[in-house]
C-alpha cells in the first residue's frame, strides 16, 4: 500500500495552459490541480487543498494580470518565488482547415494581447476565452473550420488540432513571470547569502507629496525597486493601493531602513514575501 502524499500544485486554467507548462518545468513532482479562476486557485492553497499556487503575475508584452494584483493582499497567501517563462503563442485548429479558411481566433485576453499585430496582418478577429487551453479544448469539441484558437504547444497535441502558425507573439522576448504562493506556516526563509526579491502593498497618506516621501527612503537607502504599479481599489479614486517590487531582504541592510522611512508616510503596508531572486533577472539583456 503506497501512503506517500500525493503534493499539489494549483493553477488558474484548463490542462494544457501555460501555467500547467511552468509547473510540469519546474515542479514536476507535484500533481498539477487545474482550477477554473484565479479566486478559486487561491481558496485550494489557502484552504489546504494545494501545498502551492502558480500563478502568472505579469507578461513582458501584455503587462500585469489584473486579477492577481487585487486577491494578493490580506489571501492569507505569501510568496516564495518566482519563474520566467519565455512564451511562444501558437495558433492551431481542426486538422481538416487551412489558415486561410480562419476569420476568429478565441484565446484568453492576456494571449490575445500579446498577438495583436500578427492577428491584425491575418485578418482574424479576436475573441475573449476564459482560459487558452480551455478556447483549445472548445474547438477540439465544436470542429469549426472558420475558427481557431491561441494556445501554448502542449495544447494541439492534447486537444488533437493542427498547429497552423507558430510564434503569433508581436516581440521575440515574450516572457511570462509566474509567482509560486503557499500559506504562510508553509514559508522558510531563503538561506542566507542568496539574492532576494520582496514584494510589498502600500497606501501613502492623504497629504501633500506622501509618494514622493514615501519613495524617498529607497532611493537614499540604495534600495533598488524594480517595480511600481498602482491600482484603484473598491472603485474609488482616492484609494490607491501601491505594488513594489525590490531587490533585498526586509530585515537587512538598506531596505531595512527604506521600510522603516515608509511608515511614516504610508499606512497599510503589507509584505507579500521574501523570496530568492529568479537568475532570469541577471542574464543578458535584462539589466
Amino acid at each position: 500500500m503506497n501512503t506517500q502524499t500525493i503534493r499539489k500544485i494549483a493553477y488558474q486554467g484548463e490542462p494544457g495552459a501555460f501555467s500547467h507548462q511552468a509547473i510540469k518545468r519546474w515542479f514536476g513532482e507535484f500533481t498539477p490541480a487545474p482550477y477554473p479562476t484565479f479566486e478559486a486557485a487561491f481558496a485550494a492553497v489557502r484552504d489546504g487543498e494545494c501545498e502551492l499556487g502558480m500563478i502568472p503575475v505579469e507578461n513582458s508584452v501584455a503587462g500585469r494580470v489584473t486579477d492577481v494584483h487585487h486577491l494578493l493582499p490580506n489571501s492569507g497567501l505569501k510568496i516564495i518565488g518566482e519563474r520566467f517563462l519565455p512564451i511562444e503563442m501558437i495558433l492551431m485548429g481542426v486538422p481538416e482547415t487551412k489558415l486561410e479558411n480562419i476569420r476568429v481566433a478565441a484565446s484568453h485576453t492576456m494571449a490575445l494581447l500579446q498577438c495583436r499585430k500578427a492577428l491584425r496582418e491575418l485578418n482574424i478577429t479576436a475573441e475573449v476565452f476564459h482560459d487558452t487551453a480551455g478556447a483549445a479544448r472548445a474547438l477540439s469539441e465544436t470542429r469549426e473550420l472558420d475558427r481557431a484558437v491561441i494556445a501554448p504547444e502542449p495544447a494541439a497535441e492534447l486537444y488533437g488540432l493542427k498547429i497552423l502558425r507558430r510564434h503569433m507573439e508581436d516581440a521575440q522576448n515574450n516572457t511570462t513571470r509566474f509567482l509560486i504562493l503557499t500559506t504562510e506556516d508553509r514559508v522558510v526563509e531563503p538561506e542566507p547569502g542568496i539574492d532576494c526579491m520582496t514584494s510589498f502593498i502600500f497606501r501613502v497618506k492623504n497629504i501633500p507629496a506622501s509618494l514622493y516621501k514615501a519613495l524617498g527612503g529607497f532611493a537614499t537607502n540604495g534600495v533598488n525597486m524594480t517595480k511600481l504599479e498602482s491600482y484603484i481599489e473598491n472603485g474609488v479614486f482616492a484609494s490607491t493601493v501601491f505594488y513594489c517590487d525590490v531587490e533585498g531582504r526586509p530585515t537587512e541592510g538598506g531596505l531595512k531602513q527604506a521600510l522603516e522611512e515608509l511608515n511614516f508616510f504610508a499606512v497599510d503596508v503589507e509584505i507579500l514575501g521574501t523570496y530568492p531572486l529568479d537568475p532570469f533577472r541577471n542574464s543578458e539583456g535584462q539589466r
